[in-house]
Formats: structure tokens, sequence, C-alpha cells
């Protein structure tokens, strides 16, 4: 006789409940790799891992389903994704906040290329900024925190037993704090150095002004921040390793576990 494969409306809920939570996260928030991909890359590796969490898919009862209470937990779940996604993108956009402030100080602003991302005119550094932090990414295994995050969000809170809270609106604050004083660090041993060669060029300019310092201020601008950069690059992995164990403490504690 022919095999036939038959699934309960429960398990479909729970399919529903779980894509949801993951979608929040593929679709909404920019994660490396995600945004370039194609809309059905994205869609066919929501579907993949939502079908490898299957062992962890809540046990819903048909009964107490209807439609409205299916949407209303669809829309819990979806924020429970981007509360996850968003956690682990305020990490990355340390790196382009501080790529944005060295590209204004060094003069790499001037020079425009087009964002992959966002399609949009960004500078050198940024774009090299935003290359790296997707880097750092997966070589610090973040993408398998992030899976490993949602396996255990699905244990700890189940779909429908989600609400948002004070708790979680405290935390996202606290963790956006961070984002300014990380950035701030990344860039700050550059900047410094780069007041220091104004200043010195300002008084060159004051003590003879014959000399033509503005062909010089741009290329020696740029070589001292690559210069930097290179010498302080050594450092970038731990500082992005702790921020991202911040973040990833700010989504357990958006989620109340």
């Amino acid at each position: 006789m022919p095999a036939s494969l038959t699934l309960s409306a429960g398990t479909l809920y729970s399919f529903l409940l779980v894509l949801a939570r993951i979608s929040g996260a593929v679709v909404f928030v920019p994660l490396p790799g995600f945004n370039a991909a194609a809309g059905p890359a994205r869609t066919v590796f929501a579907l993949a891992f939502t079908v490898a969490l299957f062992p962890l898919w809540p046990v819903v009862r048909e009964a107490s389903v209807t439609p409205a209470t299916l949407v209303v937990w669809a829309a819990a779940e979806s924020v429970v994704g981007v509360a996850i996604g968003v956690s682990v993108a305020i990490v990355l956009e340390s790196f382009l906040l501080a790529g944005q402030i060295l590209g204004l100080q060094a003069g790499y602003a001037y020079a425009q290329t087009i964002d992959p991302n966002t399609q949009a005119d960004s500078g050198i550094l940024l774009v090299f900024a935003q290359l790296v932090a997707g880097l750092f990414f997966f070589a610090l295994g973040l993408d398998r925190e992030i899976l490993r995050l949602f396996a255990w969000s699905l244990q700890k809170v189940p779909p429908g037993a989600y609400a948002l809270g004070p708790h979680a609106a405290e935390s996202m604050i606290r963790l956006a704090s961070q984002l300014f004083s990380v950035g701030i660090r990344l860039a700050l041993p550059v900047v410094a150095l780069l007041v220091m060669v104004d200043v010195a060029l300002a008084l060159l300019g004051r003590l003879n002004s014959q000399l033509q310092l503005l062909s010089l201020a741009f290329p020696m601008k740029m070589l001292i921040s690559l210069v930097v950069l290179s010498w302080i690059a050594v450092l970038f992995p731990r500082i992005l390793r702790d921020f991202s164990a911040s973040a990833f403490v700010a989504a357990q504690r958006m989620l109340g576990i």
C-alpha cells in the first residue's frame, strides 16, 4: 500500500511559529551575508533552519488556537527574532561607526564607492570596516552562537509565552549605548593621532606661510591612518568578542531568560 504523510494542525502551527521567530532575524536584520543574498536563498535558509529545530518545536493544542491567537503569536515570535538579530547587528554597527568616524577624519570620505548591502554611497573605509566585521563575525563563530541562542530560546521561551516588558527596552537601550562607546574606542587612537597631525601642520603653516601643506595633508593623514589601523588591528577580535558576549547576555535578558 502506498504510504501517505500526514501532519496534524498542531504540528503545522508549531512550524509556523518557529518559522516566524527565525524569519524575524533572517529577513529584517542586516546580518553579514544575508542582506546581499537573494530572497529565495534567505527563504530556503529560514525553512531549513526551522526544520533543523524540529526536536525543539513546541506542542500546540489545536483546540486552543484561533486565527486571531495565531496572528498574535506569530507577531510575538517575529519580535523575538528581531530582538535576537538586532542585538547582533548592534555589535557589527560598532565597526561601521568607527569606520565612519575615521573616514571623515582621514579624508577617505572624499572618495565614495557603492555599499553592496544598502546600494548607497559609502566611504571606502566604511565599506572596508563592514567587510572586516563580517569576516570577524564568521571567524569568531558568532554565527553558531546565534543558532545556539535560537535553539535555547525555544527551550526557555516557547512560542506563545513571550511578552514584551520594561526589561526588554532597558536591555536594548543599554546595548545601544555600548555601541557608541565601543565605536569611539575603536576609532580614538587613530583620531587622536590625526588631530596631532593637524596641529603640527597648522603650526608649520603659521611658521612659514609659503609652505603648501594642503597637498601633503591628505596623503599623510591617509597613510598614518592605515599604519595605525594595521598596528591596532590585533585588538579588534578581542573587542568584538567581548562586545558580542555582552550582546548575547542582553538578548537573553530581553527574552527574559
